[in-house]
């Protein structure tokens, strides 16, 4: 699934002086539309957050800026179009955790590795989760649903954006630690998932704010828990799956900036800045928080060492948890 938007501006921009080779590619640098490839559905967390951001980008550096959804194989084909693109600034990617931790754990292989076929820009924010079920749904509470599945093991259906997708891990951890055996149900990207939920297609979907937002303001889908530590400002009378029945139980994701390998420096420098400058400003950070996202910005080697320490985590506990990408 595709979708393309262009994001226009008229903001100019002065670029410091370099030498050589690195000046003539950095001094003009954008001189022509960049693209950022989000594999994912257009309408899920990422994308919504990738818009928001990245119109902003756009505007301060008087470029365009086209955002192309890809979605499909939980991300690893739009991920891999990244990987094999030239790395000189003009495509990048909008990735979610799980593309970068989660399906590499996932995989017996995969056409590109995260940590030497891409180039850390920036953090992004990272993404709130809620649980959801039909709006007429007899479940009230997480304690319901749990109580529900213990009572029909394997019967209960809850959807996923697709195999080894964030909501497929959410799901999988939650039954792991409440002892549960639910089924999964994949569809191409979290925002169809959400439309099965909202249609009765499937029981039950753990998700992105962002991508239920809409959808629960317009008393389309019920919300029966939030998956922070906390209570969400944007919910405030939805509780924690903690408080209302898994204790401890937490799930968020986060969306960060890559560019193809090989980039260079002061280009990624330039990006990583102006990505800074927009989660920044206010109406921006107004947006994203009214969505479920938490601005977030970071360096590039603090991006680095946050998907190295992801990496990681997601290796134990999917192995703990027995998932799998079938």
């Amino acid at each position: 699934m595709k979708r393309r938007q262009l994001i226009q501006s008229s903001a100019l921009f002065a670029w410091p002086a370099l030498s050589g080779e690195l000046y003539a590619q950095t001094a003009t640098y954008p001189s022509k539309p960049i693209k950022m490839i989000v594999p994912l559905a257009a309408g899920s967390a990422v994308d919504n957050a990738a818009r928001i951001v990245m119109q902003k980008v756009a505007s301060n550096m008087g470029t365009l800026i086209a955002i192309e959804n890809q979605a499909g194989a939980a991300g690893l084909i739009g991920a891999d179009r990244v990987a094999k693109s030239a790395p000189d600034g003009y495509t990048l990617g909008g990735f979610n955790d799980s593309i970068m931790t989660m399906l590499p754990n996932l995989q017996t292989s995969t056409p590109w590795n995260i940590l030497k076929d891409f180039d850390p820009v920036s953090l992004v924010a990272t993404v709130e989760w809620g649980v959801v079920v039909p709006v007429d749904s007899p479940w009230k509470t997480i304690a319901d649903f749990m109580n529900a599945a213990k009572q029909n093991p394997g019967k209960i259906n809850y959807g996923s954006g697709g195999n080894g997708s964030p909501q497929h891990i959410a799901v999988a951890l939650f039954a792991s630690q409440a002892n549960i055996k639910v089924t999964h149900v994949p569809y191409k990207g979290a925002t169809q998932a959400a439309v099965g939920v909202a249609g009765k297609e499937v029981d039950i979907a753990f998700q992105g704010i962002a991508t239920v937002f809409s959808l629960v303001k317009a008393g389309k889908l019920k919300m029966l828990a939030v998956c922070s530590p906390k209570r969400l400002a944007q919910f405030p009378d939805i509780p924690t799956i903690s408080e209302s029945g898994l204790p401890n139980f937490e799930f968020n994701s986060w969306f960060a900036v890559l560019a193809p390998a090989g980039t260079s420096k002061p280009i990624a420098a330039r990006i990583q800045s102006e990505i800074v400058k927009a989660i920044a400003d206010p109406a921006i950070k107004e947006q994203l928080i009214a969505q479920g996202l938490t601005p977030r910005a970071s360096t590039p080697d603090e991006l680095s060492i946050a998907l190295k320490a992801q990496l990681s985590k997601y290796e134990a506990l999917i192995r703990q948890a027995g998932i799998t990408a079938d």
